[in-house]
């Protein structure tokens, strides 16, 4: 029986609030009794025994059950009304590895980080294998997943692909018809970044959102399956970038929404020319803050900043 089972999860819950009434020391009754008020199968209670051996609460040798330790909240696994969905997760995910708590090169242990992420084992497995194709993470040989961690060589080729991506999106929206979607957008857009600049000097914190929002509208404009599979990664990353060094955060961001003024005025003109110097001097500005960011949480050497061709 898998362990995601509601009914496995419910048993084990209520098995830890039984423990919970115990010492140290203390044996539990018998499967049967065990089955009898927990509810279910003795089949259940065998994998609910199984789960707290190995998270070290019992040891289970035969007909005994002795309590090693006492259950804790962080024990309970979460219902199904519990789990967050994808898109929360694939936020967490990201996250916790742009912290830089855990190192690159680390072990992934799926039932823990499932635990601490609020889903079942088989959605982060699911998860893990959808985000591999963008690098951050592999399979073992032996099974069981890697985290590759956000390095600089990481950051340096996310640099690279975003330049590659967004220029195509710029090219393709300039020429677009006026009754696309994508120009009130971009008006609205401009508003917002008019009135942030008004306000630059108590809510420059504010502009990594409407950063995020700015180049997924661009990206919006080109329709490719493949290309949207790493659209979402690359905006995470770029958006907690600005919130990693706080040195200098206010003139930064101020700098950043002149320049994406500059790029949305290109646009709207027409001027594909001027559209894609724009984006260029913009994205070159982006990868060299990125970098200096990873510099400062002591993740690239001083001369690693390369400049965008």
């Amino acid at each position: 029986m898998a362990r995601t089972d509601e009914r496995f999860r419910t048993a084990f819950n209520d098995c830890l609030t039984l423990i919970a009434q115990h010492k140290v020391g203390d044996s539990l009754v018998a499967e049967t009794a065990l089955a009898e008020r927990l509810k279910v199968s003795r089949t259940i209670v065998r994998a609910v025994l199984t789960a707290l051996c190995d998270g070290g609460i019992v040891r289970w040798q035969g007909r005994s059950k002795t309590i090693l330790r006492l259950p804790v909240k962080e024990d309970r696994l979460p219902l199904r009304g519990d789990y967050v969905p994808r898109d929360m997760l694939e936020r967490r995910f990201l996250e916790w590895v742009l912290r830089f708590d855990v190192p690159a090169g680390t072990p992934l242990n799926v039932a823990k980080l499932a635990k601490e992420f609020s889903v079942p084992p088989h959605a982060l497995q699911e998860f893990l294998s959808g985000l591999s194709q963008s690098g951050l993470v592999a399979r073992r040989p032996r099974g069981g997943w890697l985290l590759l961690g956000f390095t600089a060589s990481y950051a340096i080729e996310l640099s690279e692909l975003r330049v590659l991506l967004e220029l195509n999106a710029v090219r393709k929206l300039v020429h677009l018809p006026k009754t696309h979607a994508i120009w009130p957008e971009l008006d609205a857009l401009e508003h917002q970044h008019h009135d942030l600049a008004e306000r630059i000097d108590t809510d420059f914190h504010d502009f990594s959102r409407l950063d995020g929002a700015f180049h997924l509208a661009l990206n919006s404009v080109v329709e490719n399956r493949f290309v949207s599979q790493f659209q979402k990664s690359i905006s995470l990353i770029f958006h907690y970038h600005y919130q990693w060094d706080k040195r200098m955060e206010r003139h930064r961001n101020e700098a950043a929404i002149a320049e994406h003024l500059t790029l949305i005025s290109a646009l709207k003109a027409g001027d594909e020319v001027a559209a894609v110097a724009a984006a260029l001097a913009h994205l070159r500005t982006s990868k060299a803050t990125l970098l200096g960011s990873l510099r400062g949480n002591e993740l690239i050497p001083p001369d690693a900043i390369t400049p965008v061709e």
